[in-house]
């Protein structure tokens, strides 16, 4: 028997600013993009060399759209691992991403949180 989780749901407030965000910003890549009617879209992002993506899910509802940005109450939900943290740090925080932390070293990693463009928290981590 083999699984893996593939992707995760994010919820997001418009398709195109989340897509130009984790492109731009973090270097992902968009490896789908379908629409699926009633504007509806299937849009995954993917960080370079993972095989687990973002879908990034537009919000319909009103309870969909009071969780973007705080999905996990203010905690780091979300962790993208490197192989090479100040490569990473230096790439993202020229590319305008916000860092809530200076880099600390922790036994598991290299570390720092940083958030997306919707206040999702997140770590940025090399382990170690």
């Amino acid at each position: 028997m083999s699984q893996q989780i593939s992707l995760t749901a994010l919820v997001v407030a418009d398709y195109d600013e989340a897509i130009a965000f984790y492109v731009e910003k973090l270097g992902f890549k968009l490896t789908s993009d379908v629409p699926q009617g009633d504007g509806k879209r299937w849009v995954v992002v993917t960080p370079p060399g993972s095989a687990c993506g973002l879908l990034l899910a537009r919000a319909v509802t009103d309870a969909q759209a009071a969780r973007i940005g705080d999905q996990t109450g203010g905690r780091v939900g979300l962790f993208l691992s490197t192989d090479d943290f100040a490569r990473d740090h230096a790439a993202m925080t020229a590319a305008g991403v916000v860092f809530l932390e200076a880099p600390r070293h922790e036994p598991y990693a290299t570390v720092a949180v940083f958030q997306d463009l919707y206040g999702n928290r997140w770590d940025l981590l090399q382990p170690a």
